[in-house]
């Protein structure tokens, strides 16, 4: 890689002590070795699957098609140097994330000014093309001081991508980012996020999976100032053969920071496989923040299979309050009697148990036409499957 960017002006000093909950990174390929699926952070990924992401093969592909819909004012680059990559303090945590920030050939560059409040969402849009040919992709969305903006980016088609996006959110800002990856059956997508929430900033991330053969995400999230607060919502729908796995890790590296991560799944059809990992690191540094995660997964049919990992380290025990919960759970019968006994089909509770495990969660994210695709796109998921099962 041609040049690493400066660490965010501000970022308070961290003692960057070793972890168990993540591994130390590293820009130096080399310093990553290829994954065997016996280490910790792969033991759940099919890296058959993977297309040979995790085996080298070159990620110099084009094939996809992309485009930026942006309100006036929104500045939109494409830098080409190199000199952007790492400007989160992004530090490349496995192979796959140090060689896509290192062959991506340029850095797409989405910045909301200082003090500007958009209307409508920034709308990004990915498409593959269909060909095998891997690629590596790197963007960075800057929400400037006391800006407030939604950006949406949507992946969607067939391809076999590796992708580093960075994130920072500066004193004061706040920003709505919404990830949704509907992609084709086939495509194959390991995407890494890091994000910078500066001093008194509010950054809210939604992570939307419907399609792809194998989809994996690892977020991390960490503060430059006191008072800033982060929230993740994670929407999942694996149907038979498709493995889904997101990997979060909140590191609370300033005080008086909050962090709130609730995702939800539902998983239907054979082999159907989804896995998350909900990792917070509180560090001695961090005194009184909050922090809470949840995982719910909702399995509809035979066959599937849910891995559910929550972790919280301490090194402080001047907070304000952690906590964190996890469930894997069918239909529950009391909800489906009840419905059954006002004269409701098996079909409609059925659906209507679903819809109401997800409808609050859809109701946090803040953009109405969103979701009200969601709700759509669950509805569409159902029919694939359990209610074909029951009509």
């Amino acid at each position: 890689m041609s040049a690493v960017a400066t660490p965010v002006e501000g970022a308070l000093e961290v003692d960057r002590v070793d972890s168990h909950l993540h591994p130390e990174g590293s820009f130096n390929v080399d310093d990553h070795p290829v994954p065997t699926g016996r280490e910790e952070i792969w033991r759940f990924t099919p890296l058959k699957r993977l297309k040979g992401l995790h085996l080298d093969v070159p990620l110099s592909g084009t094939s996809y098609d992309a485009s930026i819909e942006a309100p006036e004012g929104v500045q939109v680059e494409r830098i080409t140097d190199g000199s952007l990559k790492g400007v989160s303090g992004l530090v490349p945590w496995d192979r796959i994330a140090a060689r896509a920030l290192a062959e991506a050939g340029e850095t797409l560059a989405v910045t909301i000014p200082a003090e500007t409040e958009l209307d409508r969402p920034v709308f990004v849009t990915l498409k593959g093309t269909g060909t095998d040919e891997a690629t590596a992709t790197h963007a960075v969305i800057r929400a400037e001081r006391f800006s407030s903006a939604t950006v949406i980016v949507r992946f969607e088609g067939a391809m076999t991508l590796a992708d580093n996006v960075e994130v920072v959110v500066e004193d004061g800002a706040k920003l709505t980012l919404v990830s949704i990856d509907d992609w084709a059956d086939d495509a194959v997508h390991v995407g890494h996020r890091h994000i910078r929430v500066g001093r008194d900033a509010e950054f809210k991330h939604v992570d939307i999976t419907i399609g792809g053969d194998v989809v994996r995400h690892d977020t991390t999230a960490e503060y430059s100032g006191p008072g800033g607060s982060v929230e993740m919502l994670g929407l999942y729908f694996a149907d038979a053969g498709q493995h889904i796995e997101h990997r979060l890790f909140v590191d609370h590296t300033a005080p008086k920071t909050k962090s709130h991560v609730v995702y939800k799944g539902a998983l239907q059809g054979e082999k159907a496989h989804t896995v998350w990992i909900g990792n917070v690191l509180i560090r001695k540094v961090a005194e009184g923040i909050e922090t809470y995660e949840e995982n719910r997964n909702l399995v509809l049919t035979e066959g599937c299979h849910a891995d559910s990992v929550p972790n919280l380290e301490i090194e402080t025990g001047e907070i304000a309050g952690a906590g964190h919960a996890s469930a894997t759970a069918r239909f529950d019968d009391e909800q489906l009697f009840y419905l059954r006994s006002r004269g409701i089909s098996e079909q409609e509770a059925q659906r209507l148990v679903v819809h109401g495990f997800f409808n609050d969660l859809i109701r946090k994210i803040g953009v109405p036409e969103l979701e009200e695709q969601l709700a759509a796109t669950v509805e569409a998921e159902l029919a694939k499957n359990v209610l074909k099962e029951l009509a």
